[in-house]
């Protein structure tokens, strides 16, 4: 069902994208498929609304694990599991500051309208049109912080550059982090912005909400030891 708890999310239909008639859009769609977002970002927002807020509300973080309670169910997702639900990638930088600035230099040309290199501060608007398409959807699926989706911010030009100049990012780990901080009391993160980040509901695509047991069931048949169930 639809939820009125996100707003401004995207999800990429990639069989679509990487046909259009436009080079530079084709090319851009291609780099986040070299990022191996493609699942992640290609997966279909369904929300259950009451468990997602049910799992919010009693989800916390145990021994690395992500874990909460929906309908009586003991839910633990490892980032293991996380990682193979969205295919992610597990290897490369975890910290953006390690991009080397070459490269962030190069791609303040690269994404830039004009040739002129753009501010890492500035406007969307310095940027030619797939590059302010990535912005999007970097700002509504990975990036937690609240602003403008009209500015370009350090951490999504970083990431932009990242993507653009082919650096190898562990978006399993960063991505999981971020996971992990909504379910952490004390993080300070505005409650409209949980729901704008991909992370906390494109992990409950993969679960039959009516019955979330079916789906922890599938995965013990696959001898997975990263999850269980408490009944």
């Amino acid at each position: 069902m639809a939820s009125s708890l996100f707003v401004n999310t995207v999800h990429v239909c990639f069989e679509s994208v990487l046909t259009m008639d436009n080079a530079g859009m084709v090319e851009m769609f291609e780099s986040l498929v070299y990022t191996r977002l493609k699942v992640f970002l290609g997966c279909l927002a369904v929300i259950h609304e009451a468990a997602l807020l049910e799992f919010f509300a009693n989800g916390s973080v145990r021994d690395g694990l992500v874990v909460s309670t929906v309908n009586g169910v003991t839910v633990e997702i490892s980032e293991q599991l996380f990682a193979e639900t969205f295919e992610l990638l597990v290897e490369g930088l975890i910290d953006l500051s390690e991009i080397p600035k070459d490269l962030v230099f190069d791609a303040r040309s690269i994404v830039s309208l004009s040739g002129e290199p753009v501010s890492m501060s500035g406007k969307k608007k310095e940027m030619a049109i797939e590059f302010r398409l990535l912005c999007d959807i970097l700002a509504k699926t990975i990036s937690v912080k609240v602003g403008s989706f009209d500015a370009i911010t350090q951490e999504k030009f970083l990431m932009m550059a990242a993507i653009t100049c082919g650096v190898r990012i562990n978006w399993n780990r960063m991505l999981f982090n971020i996971f992990k901080d909504m379910v952490t009391p004390g993080q300070g993160k505005p409650k409209g912005m949980l729901f704008k980040s991909a992370c906390c509901w494109k992990m409950f695509q993969t679960w039959n909400w009516a019955n979330p047991r079916s789906f922890l069931l599938r995965k013990f048949s696959q001898r997975r030891p990263c999850i269980g169930i408490l009944c």
